[in-house]
């Protein structure tokens, strides 16, 4: 049967079409925590369920049930890159979701900061501070799969910052402005990484660098966005998002926002237990 699955043509949400790699869809399921057997007792169903073209939409989507069925925290670890999408349809969550990222790394974050250039005034989206040194942060959100950062990005963005570092040097400030950020929720085309690298922007997307990109800061923070639940309606999702209830965390702690919402005293006890069966796995 492993055999087989070598020959089997999926469909990404590019539309591009590639060969199906098993041991990529069990380290994906081995990063939502399940052990090996949990692990295997999914691969094994899915791979009887596999056929020729089918898509990656598909694939996700049955693992993903499969692990609800075992632990919800599994599957909502899982849904993890899912939920980062679903911080839109505008990226003004996503802004805030990096700056909560960056506050829990030892930066102090403000968003939507405006700050003078030599040329004209930008609007950043994310201004982090730490040790004397303050970084700018311009945050690309897309709300589809497939759609990637071009070139044309880092480009952008390095004009923006070198136009506010110009202004900021002549100016007395109690911190140094000493680097820019692109922080992308999809991929860097190749160009757009060459560029970056070269031109001494720091890039972050959703695997890159390796072993530190959003997804693994996220795992290795236990940060969360709400939108993981897999309890929550997306319309309780986006009344939370709206009051910058952004982390899993933050609910914990604002959970009579839920009462707001009506929910129900047994459906609030699954919501708030499912969250902190996240958070605290995490912890441990």
């Amino acid at each position: 049967m492993e055999q087989d699955t070598l020959n089997i043509d999926i469909i990404k949400s590019s539309g591009e079409r590639v060969k199906f790699s098993l041991e990529k869809l069990r380290a994906s399921l081995h990063r939502s925590g399940a052990d090996n057997d949990v692990v295997n007792r999914i691969l094994d169903k899915v791979r009887d369920e596999l056929y020729q073209g089918i898509s990656t939409k598909e694939i996700y989507n049955r693992a993903y049930a499969l692990l609800k069925k075992e632990k919800r925290y599994y599957a909502s670890k899982y849904k993890l890159k899912k939920a980062i999408y679903e911080l839109g349809p505008t990226g003004f969550p996503f802004e805030n979701f990096i700056a909560a990222l960056l506050k829990y790394s030892g930066f102090n974050t403000k968003v939507g900061q405006v700050l003078e250039g030599d040329c004209v005034s930008h609007e950043i989206d994310v201004v982090a501070n730490k040790n004397g040194n303050t970084t700018i942060v311009e945050c690309k959100f897309h709300s589809e799969e497939g759609r990637n950062c071009n070139v044309k990005v880092p480009l952008y963005i390095a004009s923006r910052f070198q136009d506010v570092k110009n202004q900021w040097d002549k100016k007395q400030h109690k911190t140094t402005l000493t680097q820019g950020w692109v922080v992308t929720n999809t991929r860097f085309t190749k160009d757009a990484l060459q560029y970056g690298n070269c031109i001494g922007l720091h890039l972050l997307s959703w695997d890159y660098p390796k072993n530190d990109g959003l997804k693994d800061r996220i795992d290795r923070l236990g940060l969360y966005p709400i939108t993981v639940s897999t309890l929550l309606t997306k319309r309780e999702k986006q009344f939370l998002l709206t009051r910058d209830v952004v982390l899993c965390r933050d609910l914990i702690g604002d959970a009579f926002y839920l009462d707001h919402l009506g929910v129900s005293d047994v459906r609030k006890t699954k919501i708030l237990n499912e969250i902190k069966n996240l958070c605290h796995h995490e912890s441990r």
